[in-house]
């Protein structure tokens, strides 16, 4: 694919914000394109791979998984991505997470109902040959999406990237 242009950019930018609620119109109108300039990007867009998909944003412990536990594991860095599919495959896993270094390079965010939870899942990535650094019992997640798409604000035409 080409380079994004701003086009892309703010249809990006609008998925992020609310995917479900936004009509190829609403958006459309945001990026001052039409509607049918939105669904073919889109089309575009997953197409290359650049948007891989559409989650729900899903409050755990009103769902009646009220443990939420993120663990920071080392794996060795030539099984590493074979072992992301692997835990992905753990029963409560959510969400993994796989950095560059060498030590402390997976990150693992799993739900469960109880105790028996954490310990299933913990002895299932021992089994796995993973080495779990800590465990911490999640409070909150916030996040928010990446809304710095726009080189120049598109309300203003003032350049946000320049030193003053």
């Amino acid at each position: 694919m080409d380079e994004l242009d701003n086009v892309d950019r703010g249809i990006l930018h609008e998925l992020q914000m609310d995917a479900r609620n936004r009509t190829a119109q609403e958006i459309a109108d945001k990026v001052d394109v039409s509607a049918s300039t939105v669904r073919n990007r889109i089309e575009g867009l997953e197409a290359d791979g650049i948007i891989q998909g559409y989650h729900p944003k899903i409050d755990y412990e009103k769902a009646n998984l009220p443990l939420q536990v993120m663990f920071v594991c080392s794996a060795p860095p030539t099984e590493r991505a074979e072992m992301v599919e692997q835990i992905l495959g753990i029963r409560g896993v959510v969400d993994v997470r796989e950095t560059l270094t060498g030590h402390r390079n997976l990150y693992v965010e799993a739900v469960g109902t109880n105790t028996a939870d954490t310990v299933r899942i913990t002895d299932a990535m021992h089994d796995l040959g993973l080495s779990i650094e800590s465990s911490e019992i999640l409070r909150q997640r916030r996040v928010q999406p990446f809304n710095h798409f726009f080189f120049t604000d598109p309300y203003d035409g003032q350049d946000t990237d320049r030193d003053e």
